[in-house]
């Protein structure tokens, strides 16, 4: 069988399975398999495949066609430029958290130009550990304390920043909020991703979110605010004067997160909207 071949046949079964973007997806598996980019599939078309590598992808066509998603297949996703080790045991990156990620390390390195010489930050459900070793690349000054309640996660993002060289300014934790920190440590960013899902909601996901990701890293409680109510209430002494909280919620969630952190006294100073223009992103300040 050549490598045209195997795309096919591997597209007509995952079209079958009813999965999205068949041939995108076979594509990527067969160019995992081969160690190659997909592109350069494009150059390869006629190569005759081995035994051993045509039984390699079609396990993995197999587990993409059991709507495993593609990340976990492959052991690996991309979050603002780098590639991340995932599984089972954490959250996959969405694009959309890339733009919190984005204001976040933003916001660090202006504090470093008005002469913050060492941001502190503090991030909350830190998974495969994205945001945090996106903060720590991107601001080279940056010291990132990150917490989980998942100890399993915490293993994979802390191999992640040990891959991409910031585990020396990120320290990963065992813990939640309310968190307990030395009463002389407050930090210049609250940065969080939590589980914003309504439990009901659960079950109406995609299979490759509903029976494969972690339900901790989903779910929100009844209304899928959970978080946001313990951070509204129990944040403000972690923060600096000046410093700001940033965090990612659901489709429709902008404005009670806006009321419950308002409720706590906090000031909302900014809702980001995201690449389909939904309110996203929260700021807020003490």
């Amino acid at each position: 069988m050549t490598v045209l071949d195997v795309i096919q046949r591997s597209t007509e079964f995952l079209l079958k399975k009813g999965v999205d973007s068949p041939r995108l997806q076979a594509e990527l598996l067969l160019a995992h398999v081969l160690n190659l980019r997909r592109m350069q599939l494009y150059l390869h078309f006629d190569r005759t495949l081995a035994p051993a590598e045509i039984e390699q992808c079609r396990e993995l066509v197999q587990r993409r066609g059991r709507h495993e998603p593609l990340q976990y297949i492959t052991g690996t996703a991309c979050f603002c430029g780098l590639d991340l080790a995932v599984g089972p045991e954490v959250l996959i990156p969405r694009p959309e958290t890339e733009l919190l990620a984005e204001r976040a390390w933003g916001y660090l390195n202006k504090l470093v130009s008005e002469g913050t010489e060492v941001p502190l930050v503090l991030d909350f459900g830190s998974g495969s550990g994205c945001l945090a070793i996106a903060v720590a690349v991107h601001c080279p000054t940056a010291r990132v304390e990150a917490l989980d309640i998942s100890q399993r996660a915490l293993e994979v993002a802390a191999g992640n920043a040990a891959r991409h060289r910031v585990a020396e300014r990120t320290h990963f934790s065992h813990g939640s909020i309310p968190a307990v920190f030395p009463v002389e440590t407050h930090f210049d960013l609250l940065l969080s991703n939590p589980p914003y899902i309504p439990t009901a909601e659960i079950e109406t996901l995609a299979p490759e979110v509903r029976e494969h990701e972690p339900r901790s890293a989903l779910d929100g409680g009844v209304d899928g605010l959970n978080f946001y109510r313990s951070l509204a209430e129990h944040g403000r002494p972690l923060l600096k004067p000046a410093g700001r909280l940033m965090v990612e919620c659901g489709d429709g969630q902008a404005e009670p997160v806006r009321r419950l952190l308002e409720n706590q006294k906090w000031i909302v100073e900014e809702i980001v909207q995201d690449y389909t223009q939904r309110p996203r992103i929260v700021i807020a300040h003490k």
